[in-house]
């Protein structure tokens, strides 16, 4: 009973409820691009300019399907591990880590694209990858925590 307690009161057992909020932002934003996509609505750019450029290029779409769609089911996934693991469900909270690696590397890949490729970032897109980063490095905490209790 002790050690219910101890791991309750620690604060890796608050990252999941973090997660879940994280991931949250994360789905609006991916939804939002995603119908702005599909319904061809100018995406207003009020702090950077390039979302068009971004947003209209050869890697806006993955076999007909909007990037940010697969962004916006990532983000639904993260969300109902983290709430899975947030009452209790270790093997969930396991599942969101490998879920934050493999978000984390297809931003990397995505930021490589806007930098390099396509020469323009867009401020959802960078909004994005600061989301799934601040999963990413929840998951590395939680991790770290845990060896350490």
């Amino acid at each position: 009973m002790d050690n219910e307690l101890a791991e309750q009161a620690s604060p890796s057992s608050k990252l999941p409820i973090i997660a879940v909020m994280v991931a949250l932002i994360g789905l609006s934003d991916s939804v939002y691009l995603t119908v702005q996509h599909l319904t061809a609505a100018p995406v207003p750019c009020s702090i950077i300019s390039g979302c068009e450029t971004v947003l209209t290029s050869a890697y806006a779409e993955m076999a007909g399907v909007p990037t940010a769609a697969f962004g916006a089911a990532a983000y639904f996934a993260a969300f109902s591990l983290a709430l899975l693991a947030a009452f209790g469900n270790r093997a969930a909270w396991m599942l969101f880590g490998v879920l934050s690696i493999v978000m984390a590397a297809f931003t990397l890949w995505l930021l490589y694209l806007q930098a390099f490729v396509i020469g323009a970032f867009c401020q959802f897109c960078l909004l994005s990858a600061l989301t799934t980063g601040v999963l990413f490095v929840i998951a590395a905490l939680s991790g770290f925590w845990r060896r350490s209790v």
